[in-house]
């Protein structure tokens, strides 16, 4: 059997998910904990792959001895959260654990994932915003929020979002499917939250940054699908930065 785990993570002081050599990562932390705590190593497979600085509500990850597809060990799927966050530091913690069977793979049997990204909309700094949101310093109006969520509306769907990818990107389709696209506001919070069966490299980013350029005037939300259309990534808004973004959500 594999080891699915559900993980949350402060992206801050993290070089991304995957192993980079020297760099503190993610999953560098993972192999770390699960050779102390099992006694071998293993291969940890992740959902995604997260940039440096995003974050992670809920994150999964496959657990299995090193080349093998399967983890074997006494402890009880119940008991393996707290025995491996008392070998990780501070900014990761295992929320969960569970036995899956050998053919499940943490990435391919995805249905979607949902990404939240927050942004601090604010003239005054937050110390508690500071590297965990956006801090957008112009005064949206309840009809700007909702001209991002009228823009947001028209991501959904399957379309080619090559628009809203980082240029330079190499992958084999650009088409992707967004279940739902929605923004909400909370006091000086506003929320984009974004489901799909994959994602581009920055796409969540220059989704929210092409969004803020709508609250702001520069684009009408109802350029977005000519946008789409486009597949011109100069046409998109600004990508937003890394911090404001979490993977907060997989649904298998």
């Amino acid at each position: 059997m594999k080891l699915l785990i559900t993980i949350s993570y402060l992206g801050t002081e993290f070089c991304g998910y995957q192993v980079q050599g020297d760099k503190r990562t993610v999953q560098g932390d993972l192999n770390r904990a699960c050779l102390e705590l099992f006694g071998f190593d293993c291969d940890i497979t992740g959902c995604s792959r997260t940039d440096r600085g995003v974050h992670a509500n809920n994150f999964c990850a496959s657990v299995t001895k090193k080349g093998t597809e399967a983890l074997i060990t006494d402890l009880k799927a119940e008991n393996i959260p707290s025995a491996l966050n008392a070998h990780l530091p501070t900014d990761i913690s295992v929320k969960s654990a569970e036995f899956k069977d050998e053919g499940f793979h943490p990435r391919y049997d995805v249905k979607y994932k949902e990404y939240v990204y927050r942004i601090y909309n604010s003239r005054l700094r937050s110390p508690f915003e500071e590297g965990r949101s956006w801090q957008v310093p112009y005064n949206f109006s309840d009809r700007d929020i909702e001209k991002m969520g009228l823009a947001a509306e028209y991501f959904v769907g399957q379309h080619d979002f090559q628009a809203f990818m980082a240029q330079g990107s190499s992958v084999e389709s650009t088409v992707r499917n967004i279940v739902y696209a929605k923004v909400e506001r909370d006091g000086d919070t506003i929320v984009f939250r974004v489901a799909a069966d994959g994602f581009l490299y920055n796409m969540v980013r220059i989704l929210t940054g092409t969004l803020v350029e709508v609250a702001r005037g520069k684009i009408s939300p109802d350029e977005i699908p000519e946008i789409i259309l486009s597949c011109d990534r100069t046409r998109a808004g600004a990508t937003a930065p890394p911090h404001g973004l979490y993977l907060n959500k997989v649904v298998y």
